[in-house]
Parts: structure tokens; sequence; C-alpha cells
């Protein structure tokens, strides 16, 4: 399961429109570590922005794990990068109880296309130069920043959504160029936040205006002799361009019901043929346009 890399985000925050468990405390994440670690999955995805994400991860000890983080939005106000980056980096791999990182990703990417954006890049360069990450890149919502970024930058990490809902990262052909441009591509929100492992009858109004969508997905379902986490987490792996696919669990049972479907999908000697469910709509694909309300 080495191209299996965990997400951190509910060891921080309540995330995810199906978690019902709640945030991870700190035993709960050392019970999900061990077992991620013997499951062979060594990459841990987290960032600043994920609440107390960092704090717990540093109480638990990350050290054998391969870190991945991201920055914040930089202030506007920010009048020597170099200097936040530090402090930011510096507070960041306290908390975190590590001297460096895999990977350092910027959160808000938009930022390099400011009047600043050649001085951040220089910033997030100096870091690696100086030996505290390995790569440098950034983390994504839309693949359309990258046609106003890739010609001007070089990122060794790109980080972005991929699923049966959203696969704009193959469909605009930019999964491929990564790879040609020897790119590390991680793709996350595999299961969409939990919308795709949601019972029909349980997803929020405000997905009503996809409903021909959810019910394809679970007719899908219900005439499939694969389940809904072995589909999410088949389509992603089927792409050999992807280096890494992060997931985001809230419990110990999910994380084994993960790597149990991994394994069984190894072992099927069989196809999945898909359904088509995939979207263009923002308001769906970015999890940050959602407006539901009380849920």
């Amino acid at each position: 399961m080495t191209r299996l890399a965990l997400g951190t985000a509910q060891f921080g925050t309540l995330y995810g429109i199906s978690n019902l468990a709640g945030q991870i405390n700190s035993k709960n994440a050392k019970a999900i570590l061990e077992l991620a670690w013997a499951n062979e999955i060594k990459m841990l995805d987290t960032a600043i922005e994920y609440g107390t994400s960092e704090i717990t991860l540093g109480a638990v000890g990350i050290q054998n794990f391969d870190l991945v983080t991201k920055l914040p939005m930089i202030p506007d106000d920010c009048d020597d990068l170099n200097t936040w980056f530090n402090e930011e980096i510096n507070n960041s791999f306290y908390r975190l109880g590590i001297q460096s990182a895999y990977g350092l990703l910027l959160h808000h990417p938009e930022q390099l296309l400011g009047p600043r954006g050649s001085q951040v890049y220089e910033a997030l360069e100096n870091l690696k130069a100086r030996k505290l990450t390995r790569k440098i890149g950034i983390s994504i919502y839309s693949p359309d920043i990258l046609n106003l970024l890739v010609h001007k930058y070089k990122f060794d990490i790109v980080q972005a959504p991929l699923n049966l809902v959203d696969n704009r990262l193959y469909t605009s052909g930019w999964l491929q160029r990564l790879k040609n441009d020897a790119v590390e591509v991680h793709t996350r929100s595999v299961f969409l936040q939990g919308l795709l492992l949601m019972p029909r009858i349980d997803i929020p109004e405000y997905f009503s205006p996809w409903a021909s969508l959810w019910n394809r997905w679970e007719h899908w379902l219900k005439k499939s002799s694969f389940n809904a986490v072995q589909a999410c987490l088949g389509f992603p792996f089927s792409f050999p361009q992807i280096d890494r696919v992060i997931v985001g669990v809230d419990s110990v049972e999910h994380l084994i019901q993960i790597s149990s479907s991994l394994k069984e999908l190894v072992s099927i000697d069989k196809e999945i043929v898909y359904p088509n469910i995939a979207s263009s709509d923002e308001k769906l694909l970015n999890p940050n346009l959602w407006e539901m309300g009380e849920i």
C-alpha cells in the first residue's frame, strides 16, 4: 500500500460531511498511526490550518513517517516573506516534533498570481535549499490554476482532488502533463468528504440539484459486485500517473475497512467498469462552496 497516504485533517478538526465520530483524540490517533505503519502506509498529509492536528501528531510521534504539510494564507501586511516562512515552519515543526518535511505545499497557490508571486516562490525554494523540505509544491482545488502557474514556476508536488465525481485532473489532460514533467502527483478527496459513502437518503438537501448523479450512483452500487469504498478507492488507483492517494479516516475501524478493501481489490481479477457520475459544477466539486446550513 505504498501509494496510500493518510490524511490527518480529522486529527485536528471536525472534518468531513459524513464524519459522525468527531475529532480524533490522541489515543485514537496513536492507534490509527500504528495501524497505518503496520499496513505500510508511510506518508502523512497535514496542514498548519488543520486545527490542532499538528499538536496531536507531535504528541503521538511521527518521526518515522514522510510528512507533507501546507503553509497557510500569507498575510497581506507581511513585509518580510522569508521571516514569515521561517516562523511558520519553525513553529509547525516544533508542534510536529520533526526537523524537516518530505513536502511543503502552498495551501493557497493563488497567491503566486499576485504581485509578490515570484518572492513567495523564492521563499519556498529557500526552505528547500536549506533542506527543511525535500520537495515543494502546491495544493489546488481545480486544475485550471495550473494553466496560470506551471509555465512560470517549477513544482515537485501537485496535490489535487480526484474522485468519481471530480475527475477534472484526468479529463483536462493535466494528470499526464504533470507526470510527463516528472511532477509528483498526490490526489485527495477520494470519497468527496464522505459524500460518496453516504446512503442516498442521508445526502443533505443542498445536493439535491445533482439528484440524477446520486441516483445513478445508487443504482450502480445495487447492481455492482463492488461496494462504495472499493469503487472509490479503485478509481484513483487505476491511474499509474498518481504517486500518492490520500485518504482521511475518523477511526481505526475506518482505516481497517479501507485497508481491507484495497487488499480485496488487488486479489479480485476483475476490472471495475465505473459509473458515469462525473460533474464539472464547482458548487458540487469544491467543499469550500458548499452552503448547507445546519446539517
